[in-house]
């Protein structure tokens, strides 16, 4: 990726959180970046483009995160503990992906993207049933529920905290939630 186009991706996600992604156009996009439209064409080839390009960001940086969790993290809660905390310092680092990661709607009319968004949060899901799964045939995480419901009640949580979080501008201390809500976690989900 060039310099440019990432400037152009970083300037799309700084737009979607303020002024959704209505105000997401080639027109405000090439004047946020001080640029001319066809110099926008240039580097991508549509609106649609760019948000492909703004879902292969996240999903790299999910991978990396996913490559990190495996080698840092034992247990099983101890690799949720690790990706609540992950993802928290992004969120806090970068409030504006917020909207483009929890905002599926964006992406709801335009098929290509809804598909790949659908792909993405299928394979986050996966990971979090994976390390569950991993973690009852460890006893660490209890059995009495299947792993696919204790996956979507980790992604409810998280997801519920940080939109919570982002809709009340950020006031509270995310860091210290994030530890309680694993705290609350490891009740439910350990035997």
């Amino acid at each position: 990726m060039t310099e440019r186009q990432a400037e152009i991706i970083e300037t799309s996600i700084n737009l979607i959180a303020t002024k959704g992604i209505q105000g997401l156009t080639i027109k405000n996009l090439s004047k946020e970046i001080g640029i001319s439209e066809p110099a926008i064409y240039r580097h991508f080839e549509s609106k649609t483009d760019i948000l492909l390009a703004i879902l292969k960001n996240f999903e790299e940086m999910s991978s990396f995160m996913d490559a990190a969790m495996s080698q840092f993290a034992d247990t099983a809660m101890a690799k949720i503990e690790f990706m609540f905390s992950k993802i928290v310092d992004i969120f806090i680092d970068e409030p504006s992906h917020i909207s483009v990661v929890f905002s599926e709607e964006v992406f709801k009319n335009e098929k290509v993207l809804k598909n790949r968004i659908v792909e993405i949060m299928e394979a986050k899901v996966k990971t979090i049933e994976r390390i569950i799964l991993e973690g009852q045939e460890k006893n660490e995480i209890r059995t009495d529920i299947d792993h696919k419901t204790l996956a979507m009640i980790v992604v409810g949580t998280l997801r519920f905290m940080i939109k919570q979080w982002d809709l009340k501008n950020q006031h509270h201390n995310l860091k210290v939630e994030s530890k309680n809500l694993i705290k609350g976690l490891k009740t439910i989900l350990t035997p």
